[in-house]
């Protein structure tokens, strides 16, 4: 039976990314290492096209669950190094075809130039073992497993197995942005496709004591722990937004109270970006999906800043927003029964199609600028990692 000694990683996208692919791979191989950085005896080797790591008796089913949520990887294998010699390669396949069922293909890839069999010779002279020795069937159409079979100059890498891994770009590598958090379903699963896009994220959170519990703000914490795996640790900025959310009901009306509400979140996000020197603010929008995500309504509410805003979830459903979250573990956590300033004061009929002219007059009713300096001069930061340990930084 193969005992598999190497993992073999794929990097997919980024292949494609030419003359910067070098600082992709390092940012990925860096992540990588930060990932596993609890497990001292691994070996990383880094080549043009895969990076190879040696396990060295490793908890392997840890390292591959670990790996599987490391964002810039396409897929990965565990993998046997051998010989680069024939009667090696078809014995070390057959050994490893022991472990499967069903129908088989077998690919090669002959990086070595001169090594003395082509691609498709190895292929046959391990299919013929395999054929002759079991009760595996060929299919190159839709097999039950492949081999794979990488031959180099300084060994050949045998694998039955191909892990999907979480694709995407490696977080970090394309900047930082400033996510708005609220507690409900969307938000984590915006901060995710912006960490798949290879942005790292830091988070603001509204909210409003007494009207929102520690319950509600333990439950964002919660949510910022567990998609922090994806970066390895989340900053979390709490704003009090209990004064300014009152002067806004006490001195608008009804209808145009969540328009001039997000429009304040939007301006102290953009305060906090620039200090904290993210480049974007992205949030878990979807279109038309309430009253206050509709065109109308993200046209006036981005008018008060100028930073972009990214909302990764504008073209989806809400099933479809509810399996993702389902998949990345978030969904339980959202739905508990704990609110937050966006449902404490659900106005009956908010405007769909508010204008900006109507926005910036109802605003002249009261001094917001004061109470927004107040909310970022009282902001707190948390600092989150997947341990769920929850440490505050106030720097």
């Amino acid at each position: 039976m193969v005992k598999y000694d190497t993992v073999l990683i794929r990097y997919g996208e980024l292949s494609t990314k030419g003359k910067n692919r070098k600082t992709f791979v390092q940012k990925l191989l860096s992540n990588i290492k930060h990932t596993l950085k609890d497990m001292p005896n691994l070996e990383y080797r880094l080549t043009y096209e895969r990076i190879y790591i040696k396990i060295n008796g490793e908890d392997v089913d840890l390292l591959t669950e670990r790996l599987k949520d490391v964002f810039g990887i396409s897929s990965f294998s565990l993998t046997q190094k051998v010989e680069s010699n024939i009667d090696t390669i078809v014995e070390t396949c057959y050994q490893a075809s022991l472990n499967e069922k069903g129908t088989f293909k077998v690919k090669a890839r002959r990086n070595d130039k001169t090594f003395p069999f082509i691609s498709d010779e190895i292929n046959r002279k391990v299919a013929s073992k395999i054929l002759k020795e079991t009760d595996h069937k060929v299919d190159v159409h839709d097999p039950d497993f492949m081999i794979y079979i990488e031959v180099f100059s300084d060994g050949t890498y045998i694998t039955c197995n191909k892990i999907q891994g979480a694709k995407g770009y490696p977080t970090g590598i394309n900047g930082k942005c400033l996510a708005l958090l609220s507690g409900g379903i969307d938000s984590p699963v915006a901060g995710y496709l912006m960490m798949k896009r290879g942005i790292e994220i830091e988070c603001i959170h509204y909210a409003s004591p007494p009207y929102t519990s520690n319950m509600a703000r333990q439950k964002v914490l919660d949510l910022a722990s567990i998609i922090s795996k994806y970066q390895g640790r989340i900053k979390v900025h709490i704003i009090n937004f209990t004064d300014l959310q009152k002067a806004i009901y006490d001195n608008c009306p009804e209808s145009y109270a969540i328009t001039i509400m997000r429009r304040m979140m939007l301006r102290i996000a953009d305060i906090v970006a620039n200090k904290r020197d993210c480049i974007a603010i992205s949030t878990g929008e979807s279109l038309g999906q309430v009253a206050s995500q509709t065109l109308e309504s993200m046209r006036c509410i981005n008018e008060v800043i100028n930073i972009p805003v990214i909302r990764p979830l504008v073209t989806y459903d809400k099933e479809e927003i509810i399996d993702l979250a389902k998949k990345i573990k978030t969904f339980e956590t959202s739905i508990l029964p704990y609110e937050d300033c966006c449902t404490i004061f659900d106005p009956k009929n908010p405007v769909t199609k508010p204008t900006i002219r109507k926005a910036q007059e109802l605003e002249t009713h009261f001094d917001y600028q004061k109470y927004i300096d107040e909310c970022v001069d009282t902001m707190e930061t948390i600092i989150v990692d997947c341990s769920s340990k929850a440490n505050e930084d106030f720097l």
